[in-house]
């Protein structure tokens, strides 16, 4: 019987990469310590150990890489009142400093997640909060700046937390101190095939490839997309002698080399066919262009069908084109008398191939439409300037992932990446799943969106993805009740069929207390250790807890069964049951096998609270009842 203690901690990167390199080279170790003279033997012509290299450096990088590997002593807390269909939905909403967050998902979602998209901040000045204290974890420093409130839950607070002026002598170092643990950790969650898009402007740009160069590889960059984001200039003073910015970069990156990727084909335009006839759906496209000035040419000015084009039009085929277009029944006259093309659905299905050199508005969006797709789900008060247009993330989503995939913005802002996932999963009937995290920062008291009654930035991203998802929901039913007969052909995912749910997490301190004696009042201290759990949290804080520091999906069904007044907890159709009650006997452990013959999983562990048990000899018939039942793993907290 394989029995352990679960800790409070995430998972430990540096013990998990140490025992890879034993089983790679097992030879340079001794007593757990690794012979690094030994390691270089074995490396050969591979070490490079010239003070002259190619190298990417900052100062703060080994300590941002030390803050990487440090594991969290956190945990993620349930949070139901603030989800959305809580026991169904496959989807997070994670609030939180996303560095402990992707700390804390290490287990539960390694290999994992098929495309991350993060908007990070560009460092324009000003934009972004950093912590300025590298002796301790995020977390610890959240708990001893007070960043949260009486149920322990994460408040935003300017505290360690300082703004990255463009007058900080660091300026461009405390943006690579942010970014480069993150991106570490990030990559450790994207599947074999997973990509992950970072957008950026110019100002970090060429830092930015430094970095994913050097934690992702040179042969893993898929492309860079230049995606036009504003359709116009901005009106600046000195245009004429400065040039105008109009673009933003998207930095494509694999978990394997980009030789041995592919990626989908999506249809080269989303367009509307409103009209049909015999031949199918189509739609109306001028056949006439301008006949005026330097484009004149009488010759294209030719009778077809008894029409004639006037002074100021000729056609834009030649005669013989027209012609065939007349006899094939592909020109419409409009209700002003003018001829149109007729472009029909089933002739326009021209493959687009994935773009790494330009991103066209009409294909993407602009940041304009971004902004425009926020307030039309929320109104205008949302204080947002700069917003990534869901045009843009269905594209990347369309492309990177398949139907079933996860994706990852921890990064979330005002969640475009949840609403993307959810118009694409109406559109497609696919069941693409989000995982979404954002640091809870606080509104300006001055600004409209704190008016509008929102304190943080979380309160505006889980509104546009409850309003979204019910807008959504609300045209498929439309669609549904107005052509009941026709439904297959017109609505691609039965309106209770789509995922529009999301359960929300909070980052907090872990529920188990640490037994750390206050020699004054030793007595309280050892009363501590026996309770276990931190004053306030409730079983199913411990329950996520567990799930999350045992590498087990959060989003697993999970069922509550009632046994002699004790509580059992079943996650997963019973992969991992769990019993927090005190006065546990041998009853409970009956219970456990007769709900593993019903439910009958494939793998199953059990895990009791340390002190549950009623006496010493409940707690080893306990464990003789399940060993005989084929349960081997029994963990204790």
């Amino acid at each position: 019987m394989n029995e352990t203690t679960l800790n409070g901690q995430s998972a430990d990167i540096v013990s998990e990469n140490i025992q890879k390199l034993k089983q790679i080279f097992p030879e340079v170790f001794c007593e757990d310590s690794i012979d690094f003279e030994k390691l270089q033997m074995v490396l050969g012509e591979y070490i490079d150990d010239k003070e002259d290299r190619y190298n990417f450096t900052w100062w703060g990088k080994s300590r941002a890489l030390r803050l990487a590997q440090t594991p969290s002593m956190g945990t993620l807390r349930p949070c139901k009142e603030e989800s959305r269909n809580w026991d169904t939905t496959q989807n997070l909403y994670i609030e939180g400093d996303n560095l402990e967050v992707l700390k804390l998902l290490q287990k539960s979602y390694h290999g994992k997640i098929k495309m991350i998209y993060i908007d990070p901040p560009y460092n324009t000045g000003n934009d972004f909060m950093y912590f300025d204290d590298f002796r301790k974890d995020s977390l610890q420093n959240e708990l001893d700046e007070g960043f949260r409130d009486s149920d322990g839950n994460l408040q935003f607070s300017t505290g360690i937390f300082r703004k990255n002026s463009k007058d900080s002598a660091k300026f461009h170092t405390n943006w690579l101190n942010m970014m480069f643990p993150r991106l570490r950790l990030a990559r450790n969650l994207l599947s074999e095939d997973g990509v992950i898009l970072v957008s950026i402007s110019d100002q970090e740009f060429s830092n930015l490839i430094f970095l994913m160069n050097e934690l992702f590889g040179e042969n893993n960059q898929i492309g860079i997309f230049l995606w036009k984001s504003r359709a116009k200039p901005t009106n600046a003073g000195n245009a004429r002698f400065r040039p105008q910015k109009t673009g933003e970069y998207v930095v494509v990156y694999g978990r394997k080399p980009a030789d041995e990727l592919l990626f989908n084909v999506i249809p080269a335009k989303t367009r509307v066919y409103p009209h049909e006839d015999q031949d199918g759906k189509f739609r109306l496209t001028t056949i006439l262009t301008s006949n005026r000035g330097t484009f004149r040419r009488e010759t294209m000015r030719f009778e077809v069908g008894g029409f004639k084009p006037d002074d100021d039009y000729r056609w834009k085929a030649g005669k013989d084109i027209i012609e065939d277009l007349f006899s094939r029944n592909r020109i419409m006259f409009n209700d002003d008398g003018v001829p149109m093309e007729k472009k029909y659905e089933n002739e326009e299905q021209e493959p687009l191939y994935p773009i790494y050199c330009f991103m066209d508005p009409e294909l993407s969006g602009t940041a304009e439409n971004g902004k425009s797709d926020l307030s039309a789900v929320i109104g205008n008060q949302h204080g947002f300037d700069t917003v990534k247009p869901v045009q843009l993330i269905k594209y990347f989503l369309a492309t990177f992932t398949d139907e079933s995939d996860m994706v990852l913005d921890f990064f979330a802002g005002s969640s475009t990446t949840a609403q993307a996932v959810f118009e694409l999963n109406s559109e497609g009937d696919s069941q693409r799943k989000f995982i979404l995290s954002q640091l809870p920062e606080e509104i300006d008291e001055n600004s409209e969106a704190y008016k509008a009654g929102y304190r943080n930035i979380c309160q505006i991203g889980k509104e546009r993805i409850r309003r979204s998802g019910e807008n959504i929901k609300a045209e498929l039913q439309e669609k549904q009740n107005n052509q009941p007969s026709i439904l297959e052909e017109n609505i691609s995912v039965h309106p209770d069929d789509l995922d529009i749910g999301f359960k929300v997490f909070k980052l907090g301190s872990s529920n188990l207390k640490k037994w750390n004696p206050d020699v004054e009042n030793i007595g309280a201290s050892l009363l501590d250790a026996i309770e276990n759990y931190v004053d306030g949290r409730s079983e199913l804080d411990v329950v996520y807890e567990i799930m999350l520091k045992y590498g087990i999906d959060l989003t697993l069904p999970l069922e509550e069964f009632e046994f002699g007044g004790k509580k059992i907890y079943s996650i997963g159709y019973g992969a991992l049951m769990i019993c927090l009650d005190r006065e546990i006997t041998t009853d409970v452990a009956n219970e456990i096998v007769r709900l593993k013959e019903d439910l009958k999983p494939e793998v199953i562990r059990v895990v009791f609270k340390d002190n549950g048990f009623k006496d010493d000899s409940a707690k080893t018939n306990t464990k003789e009842i399940l060993r005989n039942a084929g349960i081997d793993e029994i963990v204790s907290v």
